[in-house]
């Protein structure tokens, strides 16, 4: 069921499922917390799954200015804190993956156990790590018209034959709005801090197949993370939420209860 709490100037939309530790799970750029929603289910039996909307994103209101990657960090800070949480595991997948980051470094005593999926690292950028996000971004600004082609960035092509539904997910974006440029200005941004600086215990999760952010990408920040954990999804594209929620689900379990 969903719920809204204020959380210093933004009332954060969420949805709160299950009993035991709390997790918190971060979505990515253009989604929702209704990235998440095959993913709860199997996280629940085991945690208090908190999946919200970022501002910008979703149901959540706020500001009607554009928000920094430190901002994102201090909204998750503050809605831990009026959830009545001193801590959580946290989950971030892609730019969610950014927002966690910025999380650990910024708010350390807010993060149990950190699990990074399919993202890249700060202070970097997406543009310097990602050859290929110069076609990404076309394809974005040619929407609706290229949502099938870019559904296969995100999704691999033997997946989309079973789920062919998802090869229009891009088809329903709005044109550009005020809204959805200040969330494509917060994407841009990022932080002076690295990742090396992360006490958290971490988990790295990549899938081989990801197009997006391309797994050597990702699995590449455990080296810099002290004591970080790394898993390679077999067969697995970019939104590893969606394509393999039970796997995904198994490997965030065993590192969150080691």
């Amino acid at each position: 069921m969903s719920e809204v709490v204020q959380a210093g100037d933004v009332r954060v939309a969420f949805e709160r499922t299950g009993d035991g530790p709390p997790l918190l799970l971060i979505h990515g750029a253009e989604a929702s917390r209704q990235m998440f929603a095959a993913l709860v289910p199997q996280l629940a039996p085991h945690f208090t799954v908190i999946a919200y909307d970022q501002r910008d994103c979703g149901d959540t209101e706020g500001p009607e200015q554009p928000a920094s990657l430190a901002d994102l960090a201090q909204d998750a800070h503050r809605f831990i804190k009026a959830l009545g949480f001193k801590r959580t595991h946290v989950f971030g997948s892609s730019f969610g993956g950014r927002v966690a980051q910025a999380l650990a470094l910024l708010y350390p005593q807010s993060v149990d156990r950190l699990v990074l999926g399919s993202t890249w690292p700060v202070p970097r950028s997406y543009e310097e790590l990602c050859p290929d996000a110069g076609r990404l971004g076309q394809l974005r600004r040619g929407l609706p018209g290229t949502a099938d082609e870019l559904a296969g960035w995100f999704f691999p092509e033997a997946f989309l034959q079973q789920r062919p539904e998802l090869r229009r997910v891009f088809a329903n974006v709005r044109p550009g709005s005020a809204r959805s440029e200040r969330r494509a200005a917060t994407v841009q941004s990022t932080l002076e801090n690295g990742v090396a600086d992360i006490v958290a215990p971490t988990l790295v999760l990549a899938g081989e197949l990801d197009r997006v952010v391309p797994a050597s990408v990702t699995l590449a920040m455990a080296h810099r993370i002290r004591g970080a954990d790394a898993v390679l999804l077999p067969a697995v594209g970019h939104v590893t939420a969606m394509q393999a929620p039970e796997v995904l689900a198994q490997h965030i379990v065993r590192f969150l209860n080691h």
